[in-house]
């Protein structure tokens, strides 16, 4: 049977859910969106065929319920769809910094809940999804969330506690290759490149290294090793990257991400 999904939130994540959905095969007569302002419920329609209406409408009857809205805007949302949400829905939360607890105590006894962190590359479909289970959830619920965030990229099951390091490794780390890419293109045109070229080098190296490293049974350290010769090129890039303390400012910065996302989740 094909399982009721409604979105809540017609952000650009919550489009990116919707697309990548119904890309997979899932059926429109069986997805709802919602949003309040009537040019873009008209717009995303048109676009993708699906019903839009409001929160509590597209809640009421849905299987799994995707809450894809800013982390300041849940409670309000949580109490206006509480009513509607059945017993034995599940209501999987994309919101960073809330609770599993904050979720189950505004909703009715009965619902399942799901904590995601995803990140933007899944706009693309390449996204990464961390989730936590909730007490409620049984293993055939958690298939089915799996199931349905894998149409916008990869999904690890982790430990809420958990969380905030997942969002310091891969909900923030988009920002950091980027970040990096920036430098490598700044780089690039210092050393004579046009600057569209510095891009498309530094573009295709990022993406080429990524994809080894997926492909690869190597750690990345291993990798690296591989390309730095002794006294070599990439050996002098490396030097210069450790005496700036580069590594150390990385780790740095995902402890940095991870303890913001624990102040946003407040008191446990």
């Amino acid at each position: 049977m094909t399982h009721r999904i409604a979105i809540l939130g017609a952000g650009v994540m919550g489009e990116t859910l919707l697309s990548a959905i119904l890309s997979s095969g899932h059926r429109t007569d069986h997805l709802v969106i919602s949003e309040k302002r009537e040019e873009r419920a008209a717009e995303l329609r048109e676009r993708h065929g699906v019903e839009v209406t409001g929160n509590a409408e597209a809640a009421a009857g849905a299987d799994i319920v995707l809450l894809v809205v800013k982390p300041q805007d849940v409670p309000a949302l949580l109490e206006e769809i509480a009513g509607a949400v059945r017993p034995g829905a599940t209501v999987v939360s994309l919101a960073a910094g809330v609770r599993i607890a904050t979720m189950e105590q505004a909703l009715a006894e009965g619902v399942a809940v799901v904590r995601a962190m995803p990140n933007t590359p899944a706009v693309i479909g390449a996204g990464m999804f961390g989730i936590s289970p909730g007490n409620a959830v049984t293993d055939e619920q958690l298939a089915d969330v799996v199931t349905m965030l894998e149409s916008g990229g990869r999904v690890v099951v982790v430990d809420e506690a958990q969380q905030n390091a997942v969002t310091g490794v891969s909900g923030s780390g988009p920002a950091y290759v980027f970040y990096l890419a920036e430098a490598m293109i700044a780089g690039g045109v210092d050393a004579g490149l046009d600057p569209d070229v510095a891009r498309e080098l530094a573009t295709q190296t990022v993406l080429g290294a990524a994809r080894l490293l997926a492909e690869s049974a190597d750690t990345a350290e291993e990798l690296r090793r591989r390309v730095t010769s002794p006294h070599g090129t990439t050996h002098a890039a490396i030097a210069t990257l450790d005496e700036h303390g580069v590594s150390a400012a990385v780790v740095a910065a995902v402890g940095s991400a991870a303890a913001r996302s624990a102040e946003l989740s407040g008191p446990a």
